[in-house]
């Protein structure tokens, strides 16, 4: 069951134990090393070890596509049709511009380019998350990344989640391929005689994947733990709200934690009650209970001390059920993503805000912001001069040069002059 703590000092304790630890054994990277060797072969023998299914040919086609279709009810494609447009209009506003200015005979600019390709890694254990495809892919192809691939696990029949498949049909997946655990990211890194390697890997998975993904050479978004929230409330506001925020949290899995800072004892007990009530009705429960040991309630002094605290933390998702939350919007300097007012609960983020639900855990938000268009983005810069703008600036390049001892730096300017003699 959560706990009630007095003052900060246990928070810490909590902030400590909920580091991310990826260090591999070997286990990992021999399988790394065994797809980039043996690829197809390589991944139908753990395949048929991990899934418990022969797969000939992982490639979904799209007669598998149109099936799932048939087979998930009109609602669910509706409200995934739903989040895709609202997570691609949240999108479209983050694309930043190519641009150019001049300057005393400078003419410098940026441009900006999509990646060539994209893997998105799909969980397919405890539960599948076809909202995860939509928050994934969609930034891709908006940024317009000409090749996204998505990996899944397969079930024991050799299928993947209809669900996740029409979720990558509706945001514009190129490929799906039935493959999952750490030979998928061998796999997306490498490649394989079915699947070609990719640019970038995202996507989050169990430990493995995490730890796969930081050994191989493809760049990865940031390193992921288990998912938390942190909610600041105080006396007014409503426990039964914030007892099932928490718990919406906590049923994501064992790993995952729920943090509620009050200045309110009557508050926390009133929200010990409802979680208390809430167990007696909720599937997962045991995932649930698990996972609230992980969290906690903390009794703090002022709502100031608790968004500094909440700022030490950098919840992956922090929700702040106050009177006034935009007063404190600026004040909040690290967090995944911040959730304003008692109608505006985490799952919101999740599913339909259009904002990602990709976001960085374990204190990560401390250097690292939710996915985004810019993780699939490439910059290069450019400069023509003339020769009156190098003209201009001759002395500048001289002095500094000299200054570093890089004289062909000086000589490759004055020599454009050689003829002004």
């Amino acid at each position: 069951m959560i706990e009630i703590y007095e003052g900060s000092k246990a928070l810490f304790e909590k902030n400590n134990q909920r580091k991310v630890l990826l260090e591999d054994d070997g286990y990992v990277k021999s399988i790394l090393v065994d797809v980039e060797k043996r690829g197809d072969e390589a991944l139908r023998d753990y395949t048929l070890k991990f899934d418990g299914v022969k797969i000939d040919d992982f490639l979904v086609t799209q007669d598998e596509i149109a099936e799932a279709y048939d087979n998930i009810d009109t609602e669910l494609i509706e409200a995934l049709e739903t989040s895709a447009e609202n997570i691609e209009d949240f999108h479209r506003r983050e694309l930043p511009q190519s641009f150019l200015f001049e300057k005393k005979g400078i003419t410098a600019g940026q441009m900006i380019l999509p990646l060539e390709s994209a893997g998105i890694y799909v969980p397919g254990g405890r539960a599948a998350y076809p909202s995860t495809v939509l928050m994934a892919a969609i930034p891709p192809k908006i940024c317009g990344v000409s090749r996204i691939v998505v990996v899944t696990p397969p079930d024991k029949d050799g299928r993947c989640n209809d669900a996740v498949l029409v979720a990558s049909d509706i945001a514009g997946v190129d490929e799906i391929y039935k493959v999952g655990g750490a030979q998928a990211i061998a796999a997306l890194s490498y490649g394989t005689e079915s699947i070609k390697p990719v640019s970038k890997i995202v996507g989050p998975g169990n430990r493995f994947v995490a730890i796969a993904k930081k050994l191989v050479e493809t760049p990865t978004e940031f390193p992921a733990g288990p998912s938390e929230v942190m909610i600041i409330a105080e006396e007014k506001s409503n426990p039964r709200f914030i007892a099932l925020d928490m718990l919406a949290q906590s049923e994501h899995d064992p790993m995952a934690s729920a943090y509620l800072l009050t200045t309110s004892r009557s508050l926390a007990e009133r929200v010990v009650v409802e979680i208390e009530n809430e167990l007696k009705i909720l599937p997962r429960k045991e995932i649930l209970e698990e996972s609230l040991k992980r969290g906690g309630i903390f009794i703090i002094s002022s709502i100031n001390e608790a968004i500094e605290l909440s700022n030490n933390f950098a919840p992956e998702h922090l929700e702040l059920m106050v009177n006034d939350p935009f007063s404190l919007l600026t004040k909040i300097k690290n967090a995944g993503s911040v959730f304003l007012g008692e109608y505006s609960p985490e799952a919101m983020g999740d599913y339909v805000s259009g904002t990602n639900h990709v976001l960085p855990t374990s204190g990560f938000a401390k250097f690292y912001s939710s996915l985004s268009v810019d993780d699939f983005l490439k910059k290069y810069t450019f400069q023509y001069v003339t020769k009156d703008g190098l003209k201009a600036y001759r002395g500048t390049v001289s002095t500094l040069a000299k200054s570093e001892g890089l004289f062909a730096h000086e000589k490759a300017v004055n020599v454009r002059f050689e003829d002004e003699k």
